[in-house]
Parts: structure tokens; C-alpha cells; sequence
């Protein structure tokens, strides 16, 4: 069994009923070890768009990684996602930010995220399941990395999920 990071976004409709459903489609996969809190963040890339909701779940599994990638866009697209435009909004995001300690890059897959240090919507809940966190091939610190961005606009939220 490894364990999974995987980010977990959207920003149109019910954003919460919507988080909820695809957990409970996700502990399919395995288990879910630890999840952070829902976070309500700017958007990123394009800024005219509703606020996300944001968080990092640490999923326990026996699929390899281009398999479960497969399975997360294959629940993005039970809720209706669309990958049309990219920053845009999404009903859905599910990203696997990586994968126990591997390094991987593939046609569909680079491990970790190639992005993931440089988002403070994911640093930040990564850090509250995932203190310890560090890039598997450089070294950096999930920490250090969050210190050289700016975090406003990542704000916790009391929403359950």
C-alpha cells in the first residue's frame, strides 16, 4: 500500500455538498489516513471566477499512480467536469500532488505535482496533514516553499466535509 496526496478543489455550484460527495467516492480507492480543512482561496491564474474551496487528503492505496489518476479524472467527470479551460472554473478538481516518495514523469503524469510548491491553495492545507512534507528529489520543504509565497487569501474555513 502507498500513500497518495491528492489535492481537492472546485468553485461552481454547491462547492461543499460537492467536496463531501467526492470523498466518499475517493475512499473507494482506499482509505482516507487524513484529510486537512476545506479552505477558501482566490482563485489562481484567472482571477475573474468565484473563490475556491480548497483541501489535501492523504489517501492510502494499493493503485499504482497512473491508475489512480485514471480513477480521479474518472470522478471529476461523474460530477461533470470539463477539462476545457485551463485556471478556469470547475465543479471538480482532484490533482495527485504525489505519490509515497516516487518521482515519475509520464505523457499523463509528473510526480510530485511540477506546480505544487509554487500554490499557496496547496501548500497550505498540505502543511496542516503534512507538517514534514519535503520534494522527494530537490529537497525543499513544503515549508520553506509556502515561506516564499503569499498566503493571503488562503483563509481556513469552520466548513465541515
Amino acid at each position: 500500500m502507498n500513500h497518495a496526496l491528492i489535492a481537492v478543489g472546485g468553485n461552481l455550484g454547491d462547492v461543499q455538498a460537492t467536496l463531501q460527495a467526492a470523498l466518499e467516492r475517493v475512499e473507494k480507492l482506499g482509505r482516507v489516513t487524513r484529510k486537512s480543512s476545506l479552505y477558501r482561496t482566490a482563485p489562481w491564474g484567472k482571477l475573474e471566477q468565484p473563490d475556491f474551496l480548497n483541501a489535501v487528503l492523504e489517501l492510502k492505496t494499493a493503485l499504482e499512480p497512473e491508475d489512480l489518476l485514471k480513477a480521479l479524472l474518472e470522478i471529476e467527470g461523474q460530477f461533470g467536469r470539463k477539462r476545457s479551460e485551463r485556471w478556469g472554473p470547475r465543479v471538480l478538481d482532484l490533482d495527485v500532488l504525489s505519490f509515497a516518495s516516487r518521482v515519475l514523469e509520464s505523457a499523463n503524469l509528473t510526480l510530485p505535482h511540477p506546480r505544487m510548491l509554487e500554490r499557496a491553495f496547496v501548500l497550505v492545507p498540505l502543511l496542516e496533514i503534512k507538517p514534514d512534507w519535503t520534494h522527494p528529489e530537490t529537497g525543499k520543504s513544503a515549508q520553506d516553499a509556502l515561506k516564499q509565497l503569499n498566503s493571503i487569501g488562503v483563509e481556513k474555513t469552520v466548513l465541515e466535509w
